[in-house]
């Protein structure tokens, strides 16, 4: 009998990796914790049907009190086969993980609140100036399918890559400049200078590897050969120590 895996739902695109930043912050932990699984990909017309099916909960409610179905999800059999855990939201599930199974932690002891804030800020702040760049490229990546399911509900101007590339560019290095700032103070005597909470990688360090995983899939010479060269070679760094996490199943 085949050992129990884990499922991860993923969106499929036309490039050979898969690049959705909240899907990878599972993934890496998965790959971190060394726990079987493998990938299920969804088309975005589909989504909603199959999360449906499966029974995930919804990850958000609409002002009209609609739910709203999203990408990452899993199904965790491991521990009860005939019961299987089924979650969604990047940041349940990364919790439900730890808790579950606790070795080689991404959240150590009193950890969880600060971060959470360090999570909310890379989602909500830092990524939002790559939203006007990355989130048409990342369209153009997609399954035609999955492309016109996007072009039925979305303005135009939302899918259109900025006239100045260089300008959008400058605004996200203002974000990367400033976390940098931040990220130093983990140097010497605090930690290695590389990762966020001092010497061993966290959930925290999977939030920005995640977005560099993105560029680096969807923009890689538009982006991420630049990134990777800001604030003295640091994003560069933090990949490396990330990259035996990288892995697809």
């Amino acid at each position: 009998m085949s050992q129990p895996m884990i499922i991860l739902y993923d969106v499929p695109s036309n490039i050979p990796q898969p690049w959705a930043p909240n899907i990878w912050r599972v993934r890496l932990i998965l790959n971190y914790k060394r726990l079987p699984y493998r990938t299920a990909w969804v088309e975005f017309p589909d989504v909603e049907e199959t999360l449906h099916s499966i029974g995930a909960p919804p990850t958000s409610v609409r002002n009209d009190g609609r739910p709203v179905f999203s990408l990452p999800v899993i199904i965790d059999p491991i521990r009860s086969p005939q019961a299987p855990v089924v979650l969604s939201n990047a940041n349940n599930i990364a919790e439900y993980l730890e808790v579950t199974y606790p070795a080689r932690q991404v959240f150590p002891e009193g950890s969880r609140a600060l971060q959470a804030l360090f999570v909310h800020y890379i989602q909500e702040i830092f990524a939002k100036p790559l939203l006007l760049i990355m989130v048409p490229l990342s369209h153009q990546r997609l399954p035609e399918r999955s492309q016109n399911h996007f072009r039925s509900g979305t303005a135009p101007s939302h899918l259109a890559v900025p006239p100045d590339r260089e300008q959008a560019w400058r605004a996200v290095q203002e974000q990367f400049d400033f976390l940098a700032n931040i990220l130093e103070k983990n140097s010497g005597m605090d930690g290695d200078g590389v990762v966020a909470m001092g010497h061993e990688l966290t959930y925290a360090d999977f939030a920005i590897v995640s977005v560099l995983i993105w560029i680096e899939k969807v923009a890689p010479h538009d982006g991420w050969a630049r990134i990777r060269q800001w604030n003295g070679g640091r994003w560069s760094n933090l990949w490396e120590r990330c990259k035996s996490c990288m892995d697809v199943f």
